[in-house]
């Protein structure tokens, strides 16, 4: 085990070295998120004024949201770093190599969990600068930075697996695109569950994204009911626990493949 912890910190302070190499890609990843914030936090203000949204500032309401939906569109792309080391022979001599497989998931999370944490803390400051105020506090941004990191971990896990297995940059973004946008709408990001259709209301109730905005919501209220909280919570846990099972499955089948 801590063998496996070794090799997975020093994969991870890679992957950082290579970023901080790079820092431009991280505020590359946050232009859409910024627009979607501050233009759409200006151009639908006054749907908060809507009977049953249940919130007195839309941008109040929308910033947790943007925050998570940045965190699942960052990870979205996390498997392209696997494609880019299949493509120039470092993944084949990574998996050669004594390196434990759980230490290369690991690393790859932990290096996700890291830029999102990053990110959302950029996000959150910007929703501050433009007018919203959560009365929830630390604790509230303790759990809003909890929920885009396990966010970021489903996503970047699914991703991961995906790139182990498709081998192409192409077909691994013509996913990611599939899942963010129909993910991000079929969700409470932009609007309140009382004002959806009602069959958008059902599917976003098996939507881990809606999990994450509703609980980082929440939580950022003046009272928070944290049953719906750590309901929401645990779900995403439990699904993150099972994209990181996957993406170690698709590392030693990929490796069989070799």
């Amino acid at each position: 085990m801590t063998l496996a912890l070794t090799h997975a910190r020093l994969l991870t302070g890679r992957s950082l070295r290579t970023l901080s190499r790079q820092p431009a890609y991280l505020m590359f990843t946050l232009v859409q998120p910024l627009v979607w914030l501050l233009l759409f936090g200006q151009l639908f203000r006054r749907v908060a004024e809507l009977p049953g949204f249940g919130a007195g500032n839309y941008l109040d309401y929308l910033t947790p949201g943007v925050v998570v939906m940045t965190a699942m569109m960052s990870a979205g792309w996390s498997g392209t770093s696997i494609v880019q080391d299949m493509e120039r022979g470092v993944m084949d001599r990574t998996l050669t190599s004594p390196i434990r497989r759980s230490a290369l998931v690991t690393a790859g999370l932990t290096h996700q969990a890291l830029v999102t944490v990053v990110q959302s803390l950029i996000m959150f400051a910007t929703g501050l600068l433009a007018g919203a105020r959560y009365p929830g506090g630390a604790p509230g941004l303790l759990v809003m930075l909890a929920c885009a990191v396990l966010i970021a971990l489903i996503f970047a896990g699914l991703s991961n697996a995906i790139a182990l297995l498709v081998h192409q940059q192409e077909a691994l973004i013509a996913v990611a695109q599939f899942l963010v946008l129909p993910l991000a709408f079929l969700s409470s990001i932009m609007i309140a569950p009382a004002l959806m259709p009602d069959w958008v209301a059902r599917v976003a109730r098996f939507n881990p994204v809606d999990w994450a905005a509703v609980a980082s919501r929440e939580a950022l209220s003046a009272t928070p009911d944290w049953g719906i909280v750590l309901s929401r919570v645990g779900l995403l846990t439990a699904l993150a626990l099972a994209m990181a099972w996957l993406a170690a499955r698709a590392y030693r089948a990929h490796q069989r493949s070799l």
